[in-house]
């Protein structure tokens, strides 16, 4: 085996107001701190900008989506320079009139754009009415190359989905990397809400597990209520994590509390893991076409 490479990564779990420069500036401050503690990869959560708007459907709520480039590209780039991190940043993208995204967006640590990931799944839920908002992406499954590593960046409610994951590991990523927001409707018994949140955990474990590689999922925290009044809104549970390759944890944030991490990740751990579990050679990949179908009738 090579010298391992650790990769010390930060994760910016916080909550959000509706000023969206306030946000902007307390995620400045924010990764400054990471950065400070030695993070040369930074990740925040999603739609990190704004309040989660998509509680309602609403053509105001498209005001706040930016070209790319534009402002917030601008604000994070030169963060980015700045501190000299590769930063994972999620933004609601004004493609055209009429055609939006939500959009990571991964900056080099020069401030250049390494690359985009368009959201592919979108949910169309109670309380998460994204589908009103953005279209499905058209980039595919394609890690981002940068400076410190081959990134599988996804977004939120693609987390649910293994054959995203296996395309991002096909493809040649060393993270799997999921920027999020997710949390609990009020009306959930207790016993309900464990649940969710477990299943999150574990489905996302299960990705780093199946494809041996390590995973980073950050998600918001605190309650946003909903602008209609037809729900008590959504309590953002927080619980942004870092797993290793075989799963195992790295690193866990509380759920209602704000949180900036600086985790150590062992890229070439995922190398012996997949010589102790070899998935990717024993798949069967000739029994496979069927995946493409909807349903098998």
């Amino acid at each position: 085996m090579n010298a391992e490479r650790i990769l010390r990564v930060g994760l910016v779990q916080q909550t959000c107001t509706a000023h969206v420069k306030e946000n902007m500036n307390k995620l400045a401050v924010h990764i400054r701190e990471a950065a400070g503690r030695g993070a040369r990869l930074v990740v925040l959560q999603e739609l990190h900008n704004s309040l989660y708007f998509c509680q309602v459907e609403s053509t105001d709520n498209f005001d706040l989506a930016e070209p790319i480039p534009g402002p917030s590209t601008a604000f994070y780039s030169a963060l980015a320079s700045e501190l000299g991190i590769v930063l994972v940043t999620s933004l609601f993208e004004r493609r055209a009139a009429g055609l939006y995204h939500n959009t990571a967006v991964v900056f080099e640590a020069d401030g250049s754009v390494a690359g985009m990931y368009r959201k592919m799944h979108i949910p169309d839920d109670p309380a998460y009415y994204e589908k009103f908002y953005f279209t499905p992406g058209d980039l595919g499954f394609q890690p981002i190359r940068t400076s410190v590593g081959c990134l599988g960046v996804q977004v939120c409610w693609d987390q649910w989905y293994p054959e995203g994951a296996r395309l991002m590991a096909l493809a040649g990523a060393e993270l799997l990397i999921y920027p999020t927001a997710i949390g609990y409707e009020s009306s959930d018994a207790p016993e309900e809400k464990e649940r969710q949140r477990e299943a999150w955990l574990t489905v996302q474990r299960g990705h780093a597990v199946a494809n041996g590689l390590p995973v980073i999922a950050v998600n918001r925290t605190g309650h946003e209520p909903d602008p209609s009044g037809q729900t008590r809104g959504i309590s953002f549970w927080g619980s942004s994590f870092v797993a290793g390759p075989q799963g195992e944890w790295l690193y866990r944030a509380p759920e209602a509390e704000e949180a900036v991490a600086v985790v150590d990740v062992n890229l070439s751990r995922s190398e012996n893991v997949r010589r102790w579990w070899p998935f990717l050679r024993d798949r069967r990949i000739e029994c496979f076409d069927e995946l493409r179908r909807r349903f098998r009738d």
